[in-house]
């Protein structure tokens, strides 16, 4: 008899399937292996802790403020089904997704309440903090933590939700990480030649004029991709210094997180130590814009926040980037959301929405 090789070609990679023998399905860098019964795939996470994950997920509770713009980026925010105060507030979250103010945020004050988490049912919790994770083990929940502190880790950390995700998300992740690369490699390109480099204080917040961010942090690394260097030497993130370090270092540039820039210059203006400093005196204080999630650290719009950056500490140098172009174009492509040139500027004004 005459041996079909078509069918034992078949047969056999029905067997391989049914036995689990297939090749690892892996992100960009976080890895992701699919089960013997396709039910579940483990995926590794920030910590480098491998965990198991179903293969469909339907059910996030995201506990990670920041991580939930990385879902609303990845398409993934109708999976939602807990959150946290901080993001049922966001103005600019709220209002490209006004479904985000019915997600329970399993919360009180910042604790978490793990019985109205359970409730939920999440197929999946993402955290930045390893003991949410723990109290989510704890209470049977399959958890992963997500956290980052750099470029680097924030491309991972994106591939890693888009795996969990699934569906389009690892494509949408890939586009988005290309689209980060370019707007870096742009930036550098324009840069090229250009011998000054404008020191830069970035504070965290008008809460506290002394709570900066030093160096080896996210915002230290795209101080430096927009050309200039960190008017702080200290080493961390959300650091407190003396006023006097401040005066000291006296930066050409100050740009204060989580306010305007309206507020940001009155601000510092009404100091008696800080107004004497030279970016004050210049006029060259600005409020960091705020999108969906701030863009000085851990946000997405990191990809936007390099370029804005640039164009305030090298202004000849980029003197045809249209921010307010960028920023439309960017929530049209990631969030399906028109964005007028109203609502542009004073995201990049760091307004919240009127």
């Amino acid at each position: 008899m005459k041996f079909k090789w078509k069918r034992f070609a078949g047969l056999v990679l029905a067997g391989t399937l049914l036995t689990g023998v297939v090749a690892p399905v892996t992100g960009i860098t976080a890895p992701t292996t699919v089960s013997a019964a396709a039910k579940t795939k483990t995926v590794t996470d920030m910590t480098g802790t491998k965990v198991k994950v179903p293969t469909k997920v339907t059910r996030v509770a995201d506990l990670w403020h920041a991580s939930n713009q990385v879902v609303l980026l990845l398409g993934g925010q109708k999976k939602l089904v807990a959150t946290t105060p901080m993001i049922k507030q966001e103005g600019w979250f709220k209002t490209v997704d006004p479904g985000i103010s019915k997600v329970t945020a399993p919360f009180s004050g910042q604790d978490i309440q793990i019985e109205s988490l359970v409730k939920t049912k999440p197929d999946v919790v993402i955290s930045s903090n390893p003991e949410q994770v723990k109290q989510a083990k704890q209470a049977n929940l399959t958890a992963v933590n997500a956290m980052f502190q750099d470029f680097a880790g924030m491309k991972k950390s994106i591939t890693l939700t888009a795996d969990i995700l699934g569906g389009d998300a690892p494509k949408i992740a890939k586009k988005y990480i290309k689209y980060l690369d370019g707007n870096i490699s742009y930036v550098k390109k324009q840069l090229k030649g250009v011998k000054t480099t404008p020191s830069v204080l970035h504070i965290t917040s008008p809460a506290d004029l002394t709570k900066v961010d030093g160096t080896k942090t996210i915002v230290d690394e795209w101080i430096k991709m927009a050309g200039g260097k960190n008017a702080i030497t200290t080493t961390g993130n959300m650091i407190t210094v003396n006023a006097e370090d401040i005066v000291k270092a006296n930066p050409d540039v100050i740009i204060v997180g989580q306010t305007t820039t309206a507020n940001a210059r009155k601000l510092l203006k009404a100091d008696s130590t800080f107004s004497q400093l030279k970016a004050v005196k210049d006029n060259k204080v600005y409020g960091n814009p705020q999108g969906t999630f701030p863009w000085d650290r851990y946000s997405a719009e990191e990809a936007l926040q390099i370029l804005w950056a640039a164009q305030k500490l090298h202004p000849d140098q980029f003197k045809n980037l249209d921010m307010v172009k960028k920023t439309k174009s960017f929530y049209k492509t990631y969030y399906n959301y028109d964005l007028t040139t109203k609502q542009a500027k004073q995201i990049l004004a760091g307004e919240m929405p009127k």
